[in-house]
């Protein structure tokens, strides 16, 4: 039975078009939770917001709990300013000079959304002669709202306050050579390849070997994500989310990439030794790679349980950025899924 890619990729651009920086993510979560409970699997969201599914099949002890996230980067009021402009702080690791020109969505307490741009303050280059030269952060980068607002009380009467989200737009583009760009990318492809790789299990009727449990995290931007589940019997946390593409790395946009370590130190050898040998018996295309710059809801989970991890991912380049991969590397993904956890002859 092959996998569902036209699904795969629905989910994904629905998903996307569902702002959730950390912290904002309630919509985002009941849209998984309605995606699960679609399918027919038993799903909960968790306390902090989380969602967490049960497969329901095989063997309890010697589980694996699968992990992906749903929070992405993004930015809230910080100060509104006396022109009617926002001052914004970034949520996560959010760079203002990947989010000069972009068009975001501000939202309100009470349920209403303004929209917007990030600019440079004093954009015109016609007018400022240090636009070019200026450095781009949080104190040089504003958002400007497409409203009619003179003052700090103009702004106020729409709703706006601190502590409002500001959201840059995903802009989802799909190519017809199978290319992905958009924003968080990191990590909803990863969410929606789970949600695919699930809809597999279900359809096909196959019995892992291993009862898999499936964890949407909410606060994995910020360092904490996975820090408070882990169901009965599990001992593995396997971990799917975007694999770094860059220089100096293996992985491109098209195949699965298998995290030998990142800046949280080395993950699991012998689970990474059984990933690639399963890889390679079944012309799975993939890397394997050190990320010098990251770290996953696995680098939590092994702080707080005596657990095994390793991490996997469809490769991502321009990350934290307009991200792009590329649907070989969400096939070759849920490929390595299979092979690992129901059986060769399902890869």
């Amino acid at each position: 039975m092959e996998f569902d890619l036209t699904y795969t990729l629905t989910v994904l651009k629905e998903l996307l078009a569902i702002d959730s920086p950390t912290g904002f993510t309630r919509r985002a979560a009941e849209y998984c939770r309605d995606r699960f409970e679609d399918l027919g699997i038993s799903v909960s969201l968790t306390e902090k917001g989380g969602v967490l599914a049960d497969l329901g099949c095989g063997a309890e002890e010697n589980a694996i709990l699968l992990s992906a996230h749903i929070d992405t980067l993004g930015a809230m009021v910080a100060e509104i300013k006396g022109n009617g402009r926002l001052r914004v702080r970034n949520i996560g690791g959010q760079n203002a000079a990947n989010t000069e020109t972009e068009h975001c969505r501000v939202y309100t307490r009470d349920g209403k959304t303004y929209d917007g741009t990030f600019q440079l303050i004093d954009a015109s280059l016609h007018v400022n002669s240090e636009a070019g030269t200026k450095a781009r952060n949080w104190d040089t980068v504003e958002v400007v709202l497409d409203e009619v607002v003179k003052n700090a009380d103009d702004v106020k009467a729409l709703g706006i306050e601190n502590g409002c989200y500001v959201c840059p737009c995903p802009r989802t583009v799909i190519t017809e050579s199978g290319y992905i760009k958009s924003r968080y990318l990191d990590d909803k492809l990863s969410a929606a390849i789970l949600l695919g790789f699930a809809k597999y299990v279900k359809d096909s009727g196959i019995t892992p070997r291993r009862r898999i449990y499936i964890h949407f995290t909410v606060y994995e931007e910020v360092g904490h994500g996975a820090a408070g589940i882990r169901p009965a019997g599990v001992t593995e946390i396997l971990g799917v989310d975007m694999g770094c593409v860059g220089n100096g790395l293996a992985c491109t946009e098209r195949e699965v990439s298998i995290c030998a370590a990142d800046g949280s130190g080395p993950y699991d050898y012998d689970i990474n030794c059984t990933l690639v040998a399963a890889a390679k018996k079944h012309g799975i295309g993939y890397a394997v790679d050190i990320y010098p710059h990251y770290s996953s809801d696995c680098s939590v989970a092994v702080r707080n349980f005596d657990i095994r991890q390793a991490l996997i991912g469809a490769g991502v380049y321009a990350s934290h950025g307009y991200e792009r991969s590329h649907t070989d590397g969400v096939l070759n993904t849920m490929r390595l899924l299979a092979a690992y956890l129901c059986g060769d002859e399902e890869a």
